[in-house]
């Protein structure tokens, strides 16, 4: 069924270690169910991307960040399943906390991968934003 409502707008973080690894969920339901990603959400109602993002690591690892490092902009549209989404990544390599499951119902992990030993499956968005990564390491 195609929705006509528009994009719909989510956020997300890079949470990165001093070892250059990354923290990845994977997820168990909704799209892309079965694939590891990054953590994060949806934007409620006027409120900030980046508070959002601040919100939603919160919710689900449990841990307190500040979004301030924009790392890109995620785009995911799939005419077919009628889902459009805008999102905005934030890198994060600070925290308050240490990540844990907060929503087991919605995920399994967190766990942390190094760059070159990332699972097969992937969600778009994270996909998408391992590649502003390398953009970004490269110069």
């Amino acid at each position: 069924m195609l929705d006509t409502t528009g994009p719909r707008v989510g956020c997300g973080a890079a949470i990165m270690d001093r070892d250059g690894r990354i923290l990845l969920l994977r997820r168990l339901r909704g799209l892309e169910a079965g694939c590891w990603g990054l953590p994060g959400g949806k934007v409620d109602p006027y409120e900030t991307t980046a508070h959002a993002t601040e919100r939603e690591i919160a919710e689900e690892l449990g841990i307190t960040i500040q979004a301030r490092d924009l790392l890109c902009l995620v785009e995911e549209m799939d005419a077919i399943g009628g889902h459009h989404w805008v999102s905005p990544v934030y890198l994060v390599k600070s925290w308050l906390g240490t990540p844990r499951l907060m929503e087991p119902d919605k995920h399994e992990g967190p766990q942390w991968f190094a760059p070159g030993s990332l699972p097969d499956r992937l969600t778009t968005p994270t996909c998408q934003a391992l590649t502003a990564l390398q953009r970004r390491a490269a110069g």
